[in-house]
């Protein structure tokens, strides 16, 4: 082959190298990793056992935070039980008891609970508690 041949096949070569690194830079931008998801609400005098909405996670830590609690009682702790909505009895993992968001209106207490796989999730509040009415001015829940 001759030299001027050569060249050519190498431009070429190197064209369809840069095109392809492009366009895999272009799809790994694309198909990059979600981001974690959240959303937040707050809470207005529920009663023990009250449930939250659900929500879909792909699998991850939990994360839910409370601030400012208040009860109509004396009662100066929340608890929070993450549970994941199956078919019969739904599972629920560690509680986690909310002390500090009763401190004050900018107070809050967070919970962290590590990955238990895909599914719908939801919280409980102060399951098995009796006449506690429960108000959170704001919550945040991280997944």
């Amino acid at each position: 082959m001759s030299t001027t041949r050569l060249t050519a096949l190498r431009e070429s070569g190197r064209r369809i190298g840069v095109v392809g690194l492009g366009a895999a830079a272009v799809l790994g931008l694309i198909s990059a990793p979600a981001h974690a998801a959240s959303w937040s609400s707050s809470l207005t005098g529920v009663a023990p056992g009250f449930e939250s909405r659900r929500w879909y996670d792909t699998g991850g830590t939990t994360t839910i935070k409370f601030t400012g609690c208040s009860t109509d009682g004396s009662v100066s702790v929340t608890n929070v039980t993450l549970r994941k909505d199956t078919v019969g009895p739904d599972p629920s993992y560690t509680r986690a008891s909310f002390t500090q968001c009763h401190v004050s209106s900018t107070s809050t207490s967070t919970g962290t609970w590590a990955d238990h796989g895909s599914g719908d999730y939801y919280f409980a509040v102060n399951e098995g508690a009796t006449g506690i009415r429960l108000t959170v001015r704001s919550l945040t829940v991280s997944y």
